[in-house]
């Protein structure tokens, strides 16, 4: 599956929470500037970052399982997790 975000978060800051919250489920597997890659028993899973438009930075997630895998489930949540930074007010409310 492939999943895609944008957001104000800048590159950098996107990078960094990716790292922090796929490493700590995940084994890190790969490592360049923008992107970042993982994998374990739930399978393998690729982030990478990159500048648009200005003000914006489109995430794209990619994950080698089908839809509503638990892996995909986690790539969600992270998606979650990079709104509410870019905007406090967000409450994360799905189930994954």
């Amino acid at each position: 599956m492939k999943y895609f975000h944008r957001t104000s978060v800048s590159p950098d800051t996107a990078v960094a929470r990716a790292a922090e919250f796929f490493g700590a489920r995940l084994t890190p597997t790969e490592e360049a500037p923008r992107r970042r890659r993982f994998g374990g028993t739930l399978g393998q899973l690729s982030v990478s970052v990159q500048a648009e438009g200005g003000h914006y930075t489109l995430i794209t997630i990619e994950t080698d399982q089908p839809g509503e895998s638990e892996l995909d489930k986690l790539a969600k949540r992270f998606l979650t997790v990079v709104h509410g930074l870019a905007h406090s007010a967000h409450e994360s409310r799905g189930a994954y």
